[in-house]
C-alpha cells in the first residue's frame, strides 16, 4: 500500500516500504493518511512524480525506530510517517505527528536516493521491474523541465497490490528449483570424481606403481585439481555468477575470445563424455551377460542414454533426486569394499586376497612396472579419475548462492575424494598380492625357495612370473569385487559411478552450451539459447547432447577420442587458473573476490601444471586441443562480438597503456622518433571520409590520430550525447580507422579548436600536427567564419603545431547526401562555420518538430551530377591508387614535414606503386647544381625519388588574365579606404578586420604574384599527379588580412588534383644521423 497526497496526479512522492520476508506479526491495517496535511510542497519541484522505495530488514524492526527527527525548513509540514505491518508481509505507512521517522532520504524533500542493492543489479528487482537511481540530469538540471512526462518515474515499482498478485501467481505456478551447496555442488562433484576408475583401475595402478608412487600420483592430481578449485572459488566469489559454469567464469574473466573458444569445446567434451560413461556402463552389463558382441554394447548404450535423457528432461529436481540415489549406492559400494578388506577367507586366498599383512604392504609399496608402462603412463590413466571438479560450477545458474556453494562444495569434494582414493590405494596394496593363480593347490613346497609375500602366507605363485595368471592386483580388474563383503554391490557401484557421471555430463553440456548461445558468440547457434519451464531448461540443448552422445555410442570405440576429452577438460582448468593470475596481475579495482585463500603465482603454477599434464597424458591430443582452441580464438577475435564484460584483458591493456604512457613522459623527444600525430578537424567521422582516409593512410599503426569535432549546438539530452560519442567511435572502429573521436562544445570554430589544440592528448601521445579541410565555400558564407578559419591556423602555429590542409576540387563534406540505412545521421548545418560540421546527431526514428527537420537525401534518392561526383571523390583514397606520382613541391624548408608525409604514404600498399617527384625553386643558371644538392640531401635522408625538377622560371610574372581573375576575386573584400573618410575607414576596418587595404595589396604584391604563378606551374607540371604535397604559404599574423590570405590559398590550389598544403613548425623531423 502506498500513501500519496490529496492530489495523486500531482504527487511529488510515493513511498513504499517492502518487507523482504513475511515475518512481521499480523495485525489490522491502519487507515492510510495523506502525506501532507496542508498539501504543501516546494512549488518548483511539483511537476515531476517520483517514488522512493525502501527495503526493510524484518530483523531491524526489533531494534526500534530511529528517534524523532525535528522538522527542517525545506520539508513539508507533515513529513513524519509511522510503520505498521499486516499479515501480507508488507509494511504500510501512515502520517503521524507522534513519530517523525522519515522514509525519505534523511528526511529531506528530495528525490536523491540512499544506497540500495537493487540499484546495482543488472537484472530485474525481486518483484519484477528493475530499480534505477535518479539520474544526474534529474537531480542537476534546471527545474523548468519535466523529468518524466508519462508512465512511472525512474526506478518506480508496481504498487504493493500488483507485487502481491505477481508473487502469488508465481507461487501458484511453482517457483524455480534452486540447490544448496551440498545437493548442488558437493554431491555432483563427488559423483563425477568417483568414477568407474575407482573400482576397475585403482587396483591395477597400485600393482604397477606401488603404494608409494600411487599416493604420489593421487597427490599430484589432487594438487592440480585443488589449485583449480581455489581459482574457481576466487572467480566465483568475485561477483554474481550466472549459468554457464566454466564458460561463464572464463569468458567474464578473460573475455569472449578465450571464453567462447573454451566454452564450445567444454560443452562438446561433456557431450562426448556422456558417451564414454554410457559405453563403460554398457560394457560392464555385456560382460555380466557373458556376451562379447559390439552390437549389444550399442543396444544397451542406446537404451541407457534414452533413460538418462528422460530423467534430465523431467527437470533438475528429478535429476538431483536420481543423483542422490546413485550417491547412496556408490557410498554403500565403497563402504562394502572396506568392510570386506577386514574379512579375509580361505576361499579367496588362492586369488590373492589375504587380508592386511605387513609383508604384502612392504612388497607392494615399491613400483613394478610391466608391459612397457611408466610412471607418467600410469599417471595419464589415473588423472581422468580426478576430473569432474566443475560439475557443480556447470549448473551455477541453478544454485541458490553460487558464491558460497561453489567454493565450499568443490573444495570439500576434492578433499573427500582425494582421501578416498588414497585409502583405497593403501587398503588394496596391503591385503592383495600382485599375482595369483586362483588354484588352491599352489601351496608352498618345502623344495621350492620362495621369498614373496604370498610364500610367507603359504602360497607359491612364482609360476605367474612366466605370465598367464588371471588374479591379483596386476591381472584382475574386478579384484575389488573379490575383496568386498558383498560382490554384487561393487557391480552396483560401478553402475552408479558410470551413470552418475553420464547424468552429470548430460546436464552440464546443455547448460554450458545454452549460456554460450545466449551471449551470441557464434552467430547461427541462437536457437539453442531458448529455455523452457520454470527452470529455463535447455531442452534443445538436451536433444543436441543426446544426438552427439548417441553418435559416439554407436561408434562404440572411444580409445582415440578419450584422450582428447581429458585434454579439453584440462584446457578449461588451465584457463581458469590463468584467469585468476591475469585478473590479479591487472590489479583492476573490480577484482575483489570474497574468497581470500588464493595466490596469483600459485594459480599460474596451476595453469602450467595443467598444460604439462595435457602433454603427459597424450602429446598429440594436447596439440589437437591447442590448435582447436587457437582456431576458435582467432575466429571469435575476427568476428569481434559486441559484448563488454569488463574482462581482465581490458584491465591489463589499460595498465600497460598507462605504464607505457608514463614511461614515455620521462623520455626526451628525438628527431629520429618523430611521428606526425594528427589532430583532424573533421566533424562527424562519416561527414568527410576522404580527409580521414588520407590521414589514416600515413598514421595507421605509426602515430596518433584524433578525429576532433567542434560542436556549437548543445543537445539537451545527456544520453543522446553519450550515444552520439559511442556511435562515432564505433564508426571509426568499423571502418578500421585507427583514431580517437574527440568532440568539444564551443561558440565557434576558433574557440573550439583552441580547446582541442591545448587539451587533447596524454603525455607524449599528444598531437603535433593540425589537419583541416579546405574551406571550398568560403566566398559564399559569412566572412566571420573565414576570420575564425584563418585565425585557427595562426593559433596552431602559435602553439608550435604543424598545419596540413587538404583540398579536393569537388569538396569534402558529404553529410547532406549520406544515408546510414535504418539509422540516419541528420547533419544540421550551422551558418557560423561550414568548415567544421556544426550539427546535432539525431536518431532516424526520433520524432522532430517540423522546424528542426533538415532536408536529407538518402542513398535511394536520385542524386545530382555534382553530388555524384562528390561521393566518388570522397572514396578516392579508400582504393588502391595504382601507378602514378606523388608530386612534392618542397619550396620552403619547414623542418621536413612536407617530405615526410609523402614518404609515409608510399610505405602503404595503397600508395606503394606511386613514385615521388620532387619540385624545388631555383635559378636558371644553377639548375644542375640545385638538382645535385637536393639529390644528395634526399639520399642522405634515405628517401627514394624518381625525379627532381628545379623550377628556374618560378619568378616569371604570371599571365595577365590570371592576374585579372585574382583582382576580381579580392574585389568584394577590399576596404577601399581612398573612397571614404579616414575615420569611417578605420571604423569599418575595426568592425570587419578581414577587409583588404590598398597598402596591404601593394606591400604583398610580389607574394600575390608568386601564388598566381605557382598555380600556373602546378597545372603545367602536376595536372596528372595522384596527389600534390606542397609547402603552404605563410601569412604574417596581424599584417595580412584573413581575406587576402584566403584568396592566396584559393588561387594557389584551384583547378588541381588532390592537393595537400603542408607547413611544419620549422623544427627538424628528418635527420641523416644514425
Amino acid at each position: 500500500v502506498s500513501f500519496t497526497s490529496d492530489d495523486s496526479a500531482q504527487s511529488r512522492f510515493q513511498v513504499d516500504v517492502v518487507m523482504e520476508a513475511s515475518s512481521a506479526a499480523p495485525g489490522p491495517a491502519a487507515p492510510s493518511a495523506p502525506a501532507s496535511t496542508d498539501g504543501s510542497r516546494p512549488p518548483e519541484e511539483s511537476k515531476g512524480r517520483f517514488r522512493v522505495v525502501g527495503f526493510i530488514d524484518p530483523g531491524a524492526m526489533d531494534i526500534g525506530l530511529p528517534p524523532d527527527v525535528s522538522h527542517e525548513p525545506d520539508t513539508a509540514k507533515s513529513d513524519s510517517v509511522s510503520l505498521h505491518s499486516t499479515g501480507t508481509g508488507h509494511t504500510h505507512i501512515s502520517d503521524s505527528h507522534s513519530n517523525t521517522y522519515y522514509m525519505r532520504t534523511f528526511g529531506h524533500n528530495t528525490i536523491d536516493a540512499v544506497p540500495n542493492i537493487d540499484f546495482y543489479r543488472q537484472t530485474a528487482a525481486p518483484f519484477g521491474e528493475k530499480l534505477t537511481r535518479p539520474s544526474l540530469s534529474e537531480l542537476h538540471d534546471e527545474l523548468d523541465k519535466e523529468p518524466f512526462e508519462d508512465g512511472l518515474a525512474n526506478g518506480e515499482e508496481p504498487s504493493a497490490a500488483e507485487e502481491a498478485a505477481a508473487l502469488a501467481a508465481k507461487e501458484a505456478k511453482g517457483g524455480t528449483v534452486k540447490f544448496g551447496w551440498v545437493k548442488g555442488v558437493l554431491i555432483r562433484c563427488m559423483l563425477n570424481i568417483w568414477g568407474v576408475m575407482l573400482f576397475i583401475r585403482m587396483s591395477w595402478i597400485v600393482g604397477q606403481a606401488g603404494i608409494g608412487l600411487t599416493i604420489a600420483i593421487i597427490l599430484m592430481a589432487t594438487v592440480v585439481t585443488t589449485i583449480t578449485g581455489l581459482s574457481t572459488s576466487a572467480i566465483a566469489t568475485n561477483g554474481f555468477v550466472r549459468g554457464g559454469g566454466a564458460y561463464y567464469l572464463i569468458s567474464r574473466s578473460l573475455g569472449p575470445e578465450f571464453g567462447g573458444s573454451i566454452g564450445l569445446i567444454f560443452a562438446f567434451a561433456n557431450a562426448v563424455a556422456v558417451a564414454m560413461y554410457v559405453v563403460g556402463f554398457a560394457e560392464t552389463v555385456v560382460e555380466l551377460l557373458n556376451v562379447r558382441n559390439l552390437n549389444d554394447i550399442r543396444i544397451v548404450g542406446t537404451l541407457t542414454i534414452i533413460l538418462l535423457l528422460g530423467i534430465s528432461v523431467a527437470g533438475m529436481e528429478w535429476e538431483a533426486k536420481a543423483q542422490i540415489v546413485l550417491l547412496v549406492i556408490l557410498l554403500a559400494a565403497i563402504v562394502n569394499f572396506f568392510f570386506g578388506s577386514f574379512m579375509p577367507s580361505e576361499s579367496k586366498e588362492p586369488k590373492g586376497f589375504f587380508g592386511y599383512h605387513t609383508a604384502i604392504l612392504l612388497e607392494n609399496f615399491g613400483p613394478e612396472f610391466r608391459d612397457g608402462e611408466t610412471f607418467f603412463s600410469v599417471f595419464a590413466i589415473f588423472f581422468p579419475a580426478a576430473t569432474g571438479i566443475l560439475a557443480g560450477a556447470n549448473i551455477s545458474g541453478d544454485l541458490t548462492d553460487p558464491q558460497s556453494a561453489i567454493p565450499k562444495g568443490t573444495l570439500l569434494a576434492i578433499l573427500i575424494t582425494g582421501l578416498t582414493y588414497v585409502a583405497v590405494a593403501i587398503s588394496a596394496g596391503s591385503c592383495i598380492v600382485r599375482d595369483a593363480t586362483g588354484d588352491q593347490n599352489d601351496t608352498v613346497s618345502p623344495t621350492v625357495n620362495c621369498t614373496d609375500a604370498a610364500c610367507t602366507l603359504g602360497y607359491d605363485f612364482s609360476i605367474c612370473k612366466e605370465g598367464g595368471c588371471q588374479f591379483g592386483l596386476m591381472n584382475d580388474f574386478q579384484v575389488m569385487s573379490l575383496v568386498s563383503a558383498f560382490g554384487p554391490l561393487i557391480t552396483a557401484g560401478i553402475f552408479s559411478a558410470t551413470l552418475s557421471s553420464a547424468l552429470a555430463s548430460l546436464v552440464s553440456a546443455p547448460k554450458v552450451f545454452q549460456a554460450l548461445c545466449k551471449d551470441n558468440i557464434y552467430p547461427g547457434l541462437g536457437m539453442f539459447a531458448k529455455g523452457y519451464g520454470r527452470n529455463n531448461e535447455p531442452l534443445r540443448g538436451y536433444v543436441l547432447t543426446f544426438c552427439i552422445g548417441l553418435a559416439f555410442i554407436l561408434i562404440a570405440d572411444l580409445n582415440i577420442i578419450a584422450p582428447i576429452i581429458s585434454n579439453f577438460f584440462l584446457a578449461s582448468y588451465a584457463l581458469i587458473n590463468f584467469s585468476v593470475f591475469h585478473a590479479s596481475l591487472a590489479s583492476s579495482p573490480g577484482w575483489r573476490p570474497s574468497f581470500k585463500y588464493y595466490n596469483m603465482w600459485v594459480s599460474l603454477v596451476g595453469a602450467i601444471l595443467c598444460c604439462v599434464v595435457m602433454f603427459v597424458i597424450n602429446w598429440w591430443a594436447a596439440l589437437v586441443t591447442l590448435l582447436i582452441v587457437l582456431a576458435l580464438y582467432i575466429y571469435v577475435s575476427y568476428k569481434k562480438p559486441d559484448v563488454n564484460w569488463g574482462s581482465s584483458t581490458q584491465a591489463l591493456i589499460y595498465n600497460q597503456a598507462l605504464t607505457h604512457c608514463l614511461n614515455l613522459t620521462g623520455v626526451e623527444d628525438h628527431v629520429k622518433n618523430f611521428r606526425p600525430q594528427c589532430l583532424v578537424l573533421a566533424g562527424y567521422p562519416n561527414a568527410r571520409p576522404a580527409l580521414l582516409q588520407l590521414v589514416n593512410s600515413f598514421t595507421k599503426n605509426v602515430s596518433l590520430m584524433v578525429c576532433s569535432h567542434v560542436r556549437t549546438v548543445r543537445t539537451k539530452c545527456r544520453l543522446e550525447l553519450y550515444q552520439d560519442y559511442a556511435r562515432c567511435q564505433r564508426y571509426l572502429n568499423k571502418k578500421r580507422i585507427k583514431a580517437f573521436y574527440a568532440p568539444v562544445f564551443s561558440d565557434n570554430l576558433r574557440h573550439g579548436a583552441q580547446l582541442l589544440l591545448q587539451a587533447v592528448g596524454l603525455g607524449r601521445l599528444k598531437p603535433n600536427t593540425l589537419v583541416m579541410g579546405f574551406k571550398n565555400n568560403w566566398s559564399d558564407g559569412n566572412m566571420r567564419d573565414v576570420e575564425n578559419y584563418i585565425n585557427t591556423i595562426h593559433d596552431a602555429f602559435d602553439l608550435l603545431f604543424g598545419v596540413v590542409i587538404l583540398r579536393l576540387q569537388e569538396g569534402l563534406d558529404i553529410s547532406h547526401i549520406q544515408g546510414q540505412g535504418t539509422s540516419v545521421f541528420f547533419f544540421i548545418s550551422i551558418t557560423l562555420s561550414t568548415f567544421c560540421l556544426y550539427c546535432a546527431c539525431i536518431p532516424a526514428d526520433e520524432l522532430l518538430s517540423s522546424h528542426e527537420k533538415p532536408p536529407v537525401i538518402t542513398k535511394d534518392s536520385p542524386l545530382s551530377l555534382t553530388d555524384q561526383r562528390l561521393l566518388e571523390s570522397s572514396q578516392q583514397f579508400k582504393k588502391k591508387q595504382g601507378k602514378g606520382t606523388i608530386d612534392v613541391w618542397w619550396l620552403f624548408d619547414d623542418g621536413g614535414l612536407t617530405l615526410l608525409i609523402p614518404y609515409l604514404l608510399t610505405n602503404r600498399s595503397k600508395w606503394g606503386d606511386c613514385r615521388i617527384r620532387v619540385f624545388i625553386g631555383g635559378k636558371i643558371n644553377r639548375i644542375d647544381h640545385d638538382r645535385r644538392a637536393m639529390a644528395t640531401l634526399l639520399s642522405r635522408f634515405r628517401i627514394d625519388f624518381s625525379d627532381i625538377n628545379v623550377l628556374g622560371d618560378i619568378n616569371t610574372k604570371p599571365k595577365k588574365h590570371n592576374k585579372l581573375t585574382f583582382k576580381e576575386l579580392i574585389e568584394p573584400y577590399r576596404l577601399k579606404e581612398d573612397d571614404m573618410e579616414q575615420e569611417a575607414a578605420e571604423r569599418l576596418k575595426a568592425q570587419e578586420p578581414w577587409r583588404i587595404t590598398d597598402n596591404e595589396l601593394e606591400l604583398y604584391k610580389a607574394k600575390t604574384n608568386r601564388q598566381i604563378r605557382l598555380n600556373e606551374l602546378l597545372k603545367e607540371h602536376s595536372s596528372t599527379a595522384k596527389l600534390i604535397v606542397m609547402s603552404m604559404p605563410l601569412a604574417r599574423k596581424g599584417t595580412v588580412s584573413s581575406a587576402l590570405y584566403m584568396c592566396w590559398l584559393e588561387t594557389l590550389s584551384k583547378g588541381l588534383p588532390p592537393l595537400l598544403l603542408v607547413r611544419g613548425n620549422h623544427q627538424s623531423v628528418l635527420t641523416f644521423y644514425s
